[in-house]
């Protein structure tokens, strides 16, 4: 059974920098796509970023292009989140999430990990 637990989140101020993690278990992940969604109260859940295990390719919300880098470590089975320059916007519970490479749906969702930027 995959299991994706997230860690990092914090209270930071308007311009600082966190990195988010995901640990990722329950099967080997060649072949899936993993993903950073967030959900800031009041607002559907939104995309952020996602990787392929393999192929290490990343995809991006306009939003959070040249401020967040997702990456992955192979051989830890985890995945991170480097949020720098964050914006008051950026709030939200932010969501690991999982799904197989050919397949557009995730299937698989972390707890989630809050994320609040203060001015």
């Amino acid at each position: 059974q995959v299991q994706l637990v997230e860690s990092g989140g914090g209270l930071v101020q308007a311009g600082d920098s966190l990195r988010l993690s995901c640990a990722a278990s329950g099967r080997t992940f060649s072949r899936y796509v993993l993903g950073w969604f967030r959900q800031a109260p009041g607002n559907e859940r939104e995309f952020v970023a996602s990787i392929s295990w393999s192929a290490g390719r990343t995809s991006y919300a306009d939003s959070v292009k040249g401020r967040f880098t997702i990456s992955r470590a192979n051989a830890e089975n985890t995945v991170y989140l480097q949020m720098n320059s964050l914006k008051l916007e950026d709030t939200a519970v932010y969501y690991c999430a999982a799904r197989v490479i050919a397949v557009a749906k995730y299937d698989y969702w972390g707890q989630g990990t809050q994320v609040t930027v203060s001015s």
